[in-house]
Parts: structure tokens; sequence; C-alpha cells
């Protein structure tokens, strides 16, 4: 019974560390887009599509919104990338699951399974609705439409 309670506790430990993870670099993106000014467009990070194309692609202007969304300027936001605020939601609201996972995990470790569960459904689905521009427009790239 030990070793049974050892494997769980480590895949609630494992999960808990992911979710630490996750989060972490859900909060640098948020220091990140607070850091760079979007007036100043001092980012580091530049667009490679439009590098080697010179056409623009949906990501584009992404830095920018962000950093308007975390000021607090959602018209602006808007205006560099339409699908900014859905993208920024999906971080947000990735960063508040996995705070609520390592939350209810700590209290409850046995129900690791059921929460891995609701939390794969919940994020792929989230996925979809903040990036489903993204996706069809690689599809429609990649089929020629």
């Amino acid at each position: 019974m030990k070793f049974i309670e050892s494997a769980g506790g480590d895949k609630v430990r494992s999960y808990q560390l992911i979710n630490i993870i996750i989060a972490g670099v859900i909060v640098m993106i948020i220091i990140y887009s607070g850091i760079f000014s979007p007036v100043e467009n001092n980012y580091p990070v530049k667009c490679v599509h439009e590098k080697f194309t010179g056409l623009p692609c949906p990501s584009c202007g992404l830095s920018h919104s962000f950093s308007y969304i975390v000021r607090g300027d959602f018209g602006k936001a808007n205006e560099w990338n339409i699908y900014g605020m859905r993208v920024f939601l999906f971080f947000l609201f990735q960063l508040f699951l996995r705070g609520s996972n390592f939350i209810y995990l700590k209290r409850n470790p046995l129900n690791i399974r059921y929460v891995t569960l609701l939390d794969i459904s919940l994020s792929v689905i989230s996925f979809f609705l903040g990036f489903s521009q993204f996706i069809g427009y690689n599809f429609r790239l990649i089929s020629g439409y």
C-alpha cells in the first residue's frame, strides 16, 4: 500500500511541477509585455514569417498588443492585433488553471486522474478558442486555399 501512495504522490508532485513551470512561463510573458514599450518598439523578438516573406502573419503585432493590454489600453491592443485579447485571455485562463490545479491537488491529491483529464479537456478547448484564427491561417497556407 505504501508503494501505491508513493507512486500517487510522485505523480502529484510531477504534475504540480509542470503547473509551476507553465505558470512561470506565462508570468514571464506578462512581464515581457510590461517591460518592453509598444511606443519605443524595442522588442527583441521579431516576426520570422514577415522577415522571410515580407508579409504579415496573424501573430504580427501580438507583442505590441500584449504590451497595451498589460497597460490597460485595449483599443490600441486591438489596433495592433485583433486576436491579441483572445490570446492574452487564453494565457490568463491557463495561469488561473495552473494555480487552481496546484491548490486543489494540495488538498485532494488522490484526485490526480480527474484533475488531469479535466485540465487537458479545458486546455484543449481554450487553446482552440484562443488560437483558432492562427490554426485556420496555417491550414489555408498549407492547403493553398
